[in-house]
């Protein structure tokens, strides 16, 4: 079941309140001795997460269906980094990272219980009964957070982003659980920042601009990646063709990039325009088009993560009046840092 991002905390009633957790959606399925650890899109998670096997076996009943989050947490804030690193072909690095960086599982519905589907049951229904099984839970295995109270939600959204979570999820309480359907709501971190547009990316279909390589500069002026504003009309990739094409730089070499244009990483491990990684290894480096650091566009993001934007951003509008080295650090916002046992034992 997925969900539709609104933008701000509905006061409509008849909903409850989650932490929306920034980590891996996976499906847990237990049958007495077998349990499988399912991804959003029927991918198998089991053999990177060998640690949460017995730990479920032992919080779960014999037959059962649970939807939830597997979440790594680093110095009591959750680490989604670490967690991309989880996903490994090399069962000797499975291993290791299991025992550097375990994993933990937050439950959150409950589909089947027994040999009965609660799907067509009502939200807080099944949230009773996830409450009943979940008595019993013991860490790495824990019961989501959930509030009816609004005000509760809204100090939630205010402090949770410290801890690394990435907004609220809203839950109809009289909702069923529909598959692939966005009947639930999600209130994620929303801000804007204008940031230097350094480079572009053709769209995967050969037509137009696919995305828009985007940085900030530090204090000493140096401009660093900071991902890419991206999710364009075709009319809008062509638009964005026939303003950049004639700005591209004559020679890369005066690009303040210039020397990641074929490497995978910067001195400095940040993942670099074009890179690929552990998601789109096998599609090879994506050539990138470098233009002079001039433009400045406001891009719409909802999070940081190792100084870079969370996710792709998208485009807010030009900013003809920002000159590009004004674009700083110093606009992004920073919360206050929280404890993720905060969020997990409210």
């Amino acid at each position: 079941m997925l969900a539709k991002a609104i933008a701000a905390i509905p006061e409509t009633g008849g909903m409850a309140f989650e932490p929306k957790w920034d980590g891996f959606r996976c499906i847990v399925f237990r049958d007495r001795d077998e349990v499988f650890l399912g991804s959003r899109n029927e991918r198998p998670l089991t053999r990177y997460f060998p640690e949460l096997i017995e730990p479920l076996k032992h919080s779960l009943p014999d037959k059962a269906v649970v939807d939830g989050e597997i979440i790594v947490t680093i110095n009591d804030h959750l680490g989604f980094d670490a967690l991309q690193q989880r996903i490994h072909p090399a069962e000797s690095r499975v291993q290791r990272l299991a025992a550097e960086t375990p994993a933990e599982f937050v439950a959150f519905d409950l589909l089947a219980l027994g040999s009965k589907s609660l799907m067509n049951t009502r939200f807080d229904a099944r949230r009773s009964e996830l409450e009943r099984i979940g008595a019993r839970f013991e860490p790495p295995i824990h019961i989501a957070a959930s509030t009816l109270d609004i005000e509760i939600a809204k100090a939630w959204h205010q402090s949770f982003e410290g801890a690394g979570l990435d907004g609220l999820i809203a839950k109809p309480l009289d909702g069923v659980y529909e598959q692939n359907k966005r009947k639930q709501l999600k209130i994620k971190y929303t801000r804007t920042a204008d940031v230097v547009v350094a480079g572009f990316r053709i769209h995967k279909d050969g037509n137009g601009v696919g995305s828009l390589l985007v940085g900030l500069h530090d204090d000493q002026g140096a401009l660093h990646h900071m991902g890419v504003a991206a999710s364009f009309s075709a009319a809008r990739r062509t638009e964005l063709l026939d303003l950049l094409a004639p700005q591209v730089l004559d020679d890369p070499s005066t690009h303040p990039w210039s020397s990641w244009m074929q490497a995978e990483t910067h001195s400095t491990g940040t993942l670099m325009p074009g890179a690929p990684h552990r998601w789109n290894g096998a599609k090879g480096t994506q050539t990138w088009a470098p233009l002079g650091c001039d433009l400045v566009v406001e891009v719409k993001y909802e999070g940081t993560l190792n100084g870079r934007f969370r996710g792709t951003t998208r485009m807010v509008r030009w900013r003809p009046d920002r000159d590009a080295p004004s674009c700083r650090y110093d606009q992004l916002v920073v919360p206050e840092p929280l404890g993720i046992g905060s969020v997990l034992n409210p």
